[in-house]
Formats: structure tokens, C-alpha cells, sequence
């Protein structure tokens, strides 16, 4: 006799711990992230203290950054996975306790490799943290609501992103560098007592267990992408190295996707490609990254380096940016909600455009006004496209994915954002390396023997090497020819910045809403 088989429910989130208020849940997400906000903006003005006080070298100062990148990078999809699978409430928990303990811990520690060891803890309990924030919040804000919420979230971040520089330098000129470190804890506090008491715990309940060849896979394609990067600007884009490890990325990721195919319950399923516009949001996140972070990461050394200002003042500098995404960013959650996600976007990366040719015209003596103009525009530009590309990866995505989906989310944001650094530096680091030996004109005669190199080396961070036995005068004509050639290769990096820009306006062009933004509501359980 044939045997009868019990039909299985449909895939949905768990039922709730207890009831609570979306914009409690909202804070209490907000608070985990606030603290990977203040120590992504806070670590690079404390690294030259550090490096002066433990006896760092530039390479370690680099792997202080670059540790934390790499891990955050490689975990973030199967961080994400782990919160559908586990619980959202749980994953982000577990990372907020754990980023807070590795701050205390890197604040008490006396060495260099241990610091590291310890920043490479720190991003994988970032990697935690930060796609369950997204989940819970596509949880915890159904039907056209998260258009809202998106908005407050972008907010709170700007607001984060423009208080760490100010509390950074605050911080670190007043108090000590560990103190950047230790202002985590009592963050993290707040979160774990918000989060245990207002979060409601979902998952997806017919998902029973980990896909480890597909995280394994992933990871070492994630691995091999991620330390390519990092590494190509020191190796060199076409040495053996650099292209080996972008080799080993292409296989991995063959590997991946075919093992995704088989899989019973893979890690990222590829039915969720098949909406194209969560394919379309995520290239739009890494493609904005790219120009984003990229073309940014100069400005601390122009402020800094051609400007001589300190890192508070140069924190003030960018204030007008920060603060306008404040501003920005819940008017983007309520224009995705009236217009929709195609024509938003698409203005926010055509204003981006804008700003970014003006800062492409920004001189060696601008002024706050001059740089306040374009950092403004930037952040009404740059808000509506953070804000939608997320809700549209997330919300296009199914319920039970919408870990995963939050992880692809900062994935292409952290890649995005490393492979613009990288390639626009090595293109600013070739221009500055054309233009400066005409800058220099007769000022090259007398530079020591030898100097050249290590004078272009310099330019690249705005900044001019001290010059024992040359004259006053040609040192000045030498800070100029240095401060000049910058500019040159700023401008530049500004310039493709502007032409991405418009390229990822055209992409827009083609994005749908979320499925929330059409009014269908998300079951709570």
C-alpha cells in the first residue's frame, strides 16, 4: 500500500517572541551599527598615533585597516545566512556583544599583531551584526513602512558618519587612541539591553542547515577577490600575484555557482538572481561604492596633507556632508514611497554626478564654501541610491532570504568601495607620478640624489617628505609642485568618479520596487 506523505507547510518566518514596536526595533539595530560606523570613520585618524606610539610600520598600519576589510568582506553572505538560518535576533546579538568585547580588548592591548589578530575579530563579528540589522528591519517594518525606515536609517548613519570624525579627533588629540576604541563598549551595551528586550526573533523555519562547501567556496572566492585588491596598488595590477589570486577568485566562484545549483539548501540560492532587479541593485551598490568611496578616500589627505589641517578640523571640513545625508536620506525614504525606486535613484545619481564634477574643479585654496557646495549636493545625491539599492535588494528578495540578501548588500558595498580605492588610487598614484616632474621644473635640479620616487610616493598623500640641506625657497617651489600634482591626480580620480556616475544612471533606469513598496505585507508569524 502506498504510504502517505504529510504535506509540509510553506516556508515562513518563525513566530514571535513577543510583541514590539518597529521603531524601538529600528534604535536598537541602529545602535549596533552606529558602532562599525564610528570605528570604520574613527580608525583612520587614529592610526598615526598608533603607529607612533606601538612602533608600527606603514604595512602593519595597513593590515590594521586591511584585516578588518577582509574579514567583514568574506563573512558578510554567510553571516547573513547564519541569521536566517539561526535567528536575525540572535546573529545580531551575538555580533554587537562581540564587536564590543574585541573594541575592549584592542584598547587593552600592547602589541602590534595582536591588535590585528584582534580587528580581524572585530569585522567578523561586524560581518554578524550588520546584515541581521537589515533583516530584522525588513521584519520588523511591512508594506510601504519600510520605505520609512530605510530613510531613518540612512539618517542615523549619516548622522554616525559625521560624528566620527569630530569624536575621533576629539578622542584622540584629548584623550587617547584606545579611548576610539572603548567608546564601542558602552554603545554595545545599550544595543544588547534595547535588542534583548524589543527585538522579535524570526528565521526561516524549513531551512535546517548550513551549506559549509558553499561556505568555504565563497569564502575563499570572497578571500581571493578581497587581498587581490588590497594588494595590487603594493604588487602591481599585471604582476603574477595579483592576477593568480583574481584567477583562483574566477574559479572559486565557478565553483560556487555550480555547487549552488546542486546544493539542497544552498547558501545563496540562484532563483533569487532571477529578479533581475535584486541583480541590478546589487551592481548598483558596488558600482556607486566604487565611485563613492573611492574618489573619497582622497579627501583626508588633501584636507590634511595640501590644506595642513588638523584631523578635527579636517572632520568639520566634511561636516556639511554628513550632516546633509541626515537631512537627505529620510526625504529619499519618502520619495521611494511616492515616486518609486527608478526615478529616485536615477536623479540621486545624476545630482552625484554633479557634485562630483564640482569637487573635480575644487583648487589647492578652497574654501569650507567651495568644498561645502558639492559635499551638500553629494549627500542628496548619494542618499536616495544607498537608501533604494538597499530596499531594492531586500525587499525584492523573499522573506526567508532576506538575510542573505542583506549580506549581498554590504558585500557589494564593502567591494565596491575597496576596488574603487584601489584602482582610482593607482590611477591618481600615475598621474601624480606624469605630472610632477613638470610641477617641479627647475626645483628638480635640486632634489637629492635618488629623491624622485620617494617624492612621488609622498604626493600621492598630499604630503611633502622632509628635505635636509634644501634651501628654503626650493622647498617651497617643491611643496607647490607636490601640492599641484595632487590636485592633478584628485581631479582625475573626481572626473571617472563623475563618468561612473552617470553610467549607474542609465543602469537605474531599469530597477522595479521592492515587493513591499507594492503593498504586499510581510507576515510577522
Amino acid at each position: 500500500m502506498a504510504h502517505l506523505k504529510t504535506a509540509e507547510p510553506p516556508s515562513r518566518p518563525a513566530a514571535s517572541e513577543g510583541g514590539a514596536h518597529p521603531w524601538l526595533t529600528l534604535l536598537a539595530v541602529s545602535l549596533g551599527v552606529i558602532m562599525v560606523m564610528l570605528d570604520g570613520t574613527v580608525v583612520g585618524i587614529a592610526n598615526p598615533v598608533i603607529g607612533k606610539e606601538m612602533g608600527a610600520s606603514l604595512a602593519d598600519l595597513q593590515w590594521v585597516t586591511s584585516g578588518y576589510l577582509l574579514a567583514l568582506a568574506v563573512f558578510l553572505i554567510t553571516a547573513g545566512k547564519f541569521g536566517d538560518l539561526f535567528g536575525h535576533k540572535r546573529v545580531f546579538l551575538i555580533g554587537v556583544a562581540g564587536f564590543a568585547v574585541t573594541s575592549l580588548a584592542i584598547g587593552f592591548t600592547s602589541s602590534v599583531g595582536a591588535l590585528i589578530a584582534f580587528r580581524v575579530l572585530q569585522g567578523l563579528f561586524g560581518a554578524l551584526l550588520q546584515p541581521a540589522a537589515l533583516a530584522l528591519l525588513r521584519n520588523a517594518f511591512p508594506g510601504e513602512r519600510l520605505n520609512a525606515a530605510m530613510g531613518a536609517w540612512g539618517a542615523i548613519i549619516g548622522l554616525s558618519s559625521a560624528a566620527g570624525p569630530i569624536v575621533g579627533g576629539l578622542l584622540v588629540e584629548n584623550v587617547s587612541w584606545q579611548s576610539v576604541f572603548f567608546i564601542n563598549v558602552p554603545v554595545g551595551i545599550v544595543a544588547l539591553g534595547i535588542g534583548l528586550w524589543i527585538i522579535k526573533e524570526s528565521k526561516a523555519q524549513t531551512l535546517s542547515r548550513v551549506d559549509w562547501p558553499g561556505v568555504v567556496l565563497l569564502s575563499g572566492a570572497m578571500f581571493s577577490l578581497v587581498w587581490s585588491i588590497i594588494k595590487a596598488p603594493e604588487w602591481g595590477w599585471g604582476d603574477t600575484k595579483t592576477l593568480g589570486f583574481l584567477a583562483v577568485f574566477a574559479v572559486l566562484t565557478a565553483a560556487f555557482i555550480f555547487w549552488q545549483g546542486k546544493a539542497s539548501q544552498p547558501l545563496v540560492p540562484l532563483s533569487l538572481f532571477k529578479n533581475a532587479s535584486v541583480s541590478i541593485g546589487t551592481v548598483l551598490m558596488m558600482m556607486v561604492a566604487f565611485a563613492m568611496f573611492g574618489a573619497m578616500f582622497f579627501l583626508g589627505f588633501f584636507f590634511q596633507g595640501v590644506h595642513g589641517l588638523s584631523p578635527l578640523d579636517a572632520g568639520l571640513r566634511m561636516l556639511p556632508m554628513s550632516a546633509g545625508m541626515i537631512v537627505a536620506s529620510p526625504l529619499a525614504g519618502m520619495l521611494i514611497g511616492k515616486l518609486g525606486p527608478r526615478i529616485t535613484i536615477t536623479s540621486g545619481l545624476l545630482i552625484t554626478a554633479v557634485a562630483m564634477f564640482l569637487m573635480s574643479r575644487l583648487g589647492v585654496d578652497a574654501s569650507f564654501v567651495d568644498s561645502a557646495i558639492p559635499f551638500v549636493l553629494l549627500a542628496f545625491g548619494m542618499s536616495p541610491v544607498f537608501v533604494g539599492a538597499t530596499e531594492i535588494i531586500v525587499g525584492n528578495a523573499p522573506l526567508e532570504l532576506s538575510g542573505v540578501a542583506g549580506g549581498m548588500q554590504q558585500s557589494a558595498m564593502q567591494v565596491g568601495g575597496a576596488l574603487g580605492t584601489a584602482i582610482l588610487g593607482a590611477v591618481m598614484a600615475a598621474e601624480v607620478a606624469e605630472q610632477l616632474p613638470g610641477h617641479l621644473g627647475p626645483a628638480a635640479q635640486a632634489l637629492p640624489p635618488g629623491a624622485l620616487p620617494g617624492l612621488e610616493a609622498a604626493a600621492t598623500f598630499g604630503m611633502t617628505p622632509p628635505m635636509p640641506g634644501v634651501p628654503e625657497q626650493v622647498t617651497q617651489m617643491i611643496t607647490t609642485a607636490v601640492n599641484s600634482s595632487f590636485m592633478d591626480g584628485m581631479h582625475l580620480a573626481f572626473q571617472l568618479s563623475t563618468g561612473i556616475a552617470i553610467l549607474t544612471a542609465v543602469l537605474a533606469l531599469f530597477v522595479k520596487a521592492g515587493r513591499k513598496t507594492e503593498g504586499a505585507p510581510v507576515h510577522m508569524g
